[in-house]
């Protein structure tokens, strides 16, 4: 799929190390660095669920430029309203020197296309309550379910 020269793909194997900073700069914005950053363990392990065929996740990317600008982590699921599954978008991220550039409609184009193809019949994903930019594309693109996340860590 492509949108303003940006062009949506699912990942290869080989794009681990163009992938690696969009992931650090993934998890840098949501205040996951330092010591707070995912351990390089889970790092290769989340690199490594994407391409095994017996795990529900699978990452997109956006290339432009001849790079890579931008990723989607999604997650295939059941759900109790629906029959065909249902695709999460865990993560999105473009990189920030080409927000505003079509990127990350791009990659949410890129997802919804996988989705259909899956025979998904939703697509949904959260955002923190502070990331107003990238509520003003969501807002175009999708709905506002009215839902308020709640979780625990154990």
């Amino acid at each position: 799929m492509a949108t303003e020269g940006v062009v949506v793909r699912a990942a290869v194997p080989e794009d681990f190390s163009a992938w690696l900073p969009l992931w650090h700069g993934y998890n840098e914005f949501y205040g996951r660095a330092g010591e707070t950053a995912p351990a390089a363990a889970l790092t290769a392990a989340t690199w490594e669920r994407f391409f095994d065929g017996m795990e529900p996740m699978e990452a997109l990317v956006a290339e432009a430029g001849g790079g890579l600008v931008g990723l989607a982590h999604i997650i295939f699921h059941r759900n109790t309203g629906l029959v065909g599954p249902t695709c999460y978008l865990q993560d999105l991220f473009a990189a920030p020197e080409l927000r505003g550039q079509g990127v990350g409609r791009a990659l949410i184009e890129g997802v919804y296309a996988r989705a259909r193809a899956a025979g998904a019949k939703r697509v949904y994903w959260h955002t923190h309550e502070s990331n107003a930019v990238a509520q003003r594309l969501y807002d175009q693109v999708a709905e506002r379910s009215g839902f308020i996340v709640y979780r625990q860590d154990l």
